[in-house]
């Protein structure tokens, strides 16, 4: 009789070792670990596509500042172009458009950083004539506020020229940007 019960007790125990319902440990371990060498892919993939919108948002506003500065030079043609996004921004509840506030930038260009890109106009060339100074070349800078994180290259855009870039992330660009 003890041995039918044993052997009734371990049937019942088999019983309801195959009815239950779950997962087992291993098989837990298992999907984690998929999980985690997912994210190790994708997590650096992420990164490098953002890195590269940063770079391509950073010549499109280039290319923004560049046709401010075209708007700027015909509006004001005695100042020639403007030295500082600050002249070519400004605020239009604050007034008509003047050389110091021209109304033809908006928003974080203004400001000069967007989308982790530090912007600058540089390198002004003044000329005199007729006891007036006019601004007749500059040049604008994009660099990443931190290299390799928010962008690899910086840019440079000489009055009416092409983009050039940096591969070092500064100011120092020769090459053309397709």
């Amino acid at each position: 009789m003890n041995c039918t019960f044993l052997k009734s007790a371990r049937q019942r125990l088999m019983r309801a070792r195959v009815e239950e319902d779950g997962f087992t440990l291993m098989e837990l371990l298992i999907v984690i670990s998929i999980i985690v060498i997912l994210m190790l892919i994708a997590i650096p993939t992420a990164n490098t596509i953002r890195k590269h919108t940063d770079e391509v948002s950073a010549q499109k506003s280039l290319q923004t500042i560049e046709q401010a500065q075209s708007m700027y030079v015909t509006n004001y043609p005695v100042q020639g172009y403007a030295c500082s996004l600050q002249a070519l921004a400004g605020e239009p509840n604050a007034g008509p458009p003047s050389p110091t506030s021209a109304q033809l930038l908006n928003g974080q260009i203004a400001t000069g950083i967007k989308d982790g890109y530090i912007f600058n106009i540089t390198n002004c060339v003044k000329s005199t004539s007729n006891n007036s100074e006019r601004i007749t070349s500059y040049t604008l800078t994009a660099v990443p506020a931190t290299v390799g994180k928010t962008g690899d290259r910086g840019f440079c855009v000489e009055a009416g020229g092409a983009i050039k870039a940096d591969p070092a992330g500064g100011t120092n660009c020769t090459q053309t940007v397709q």
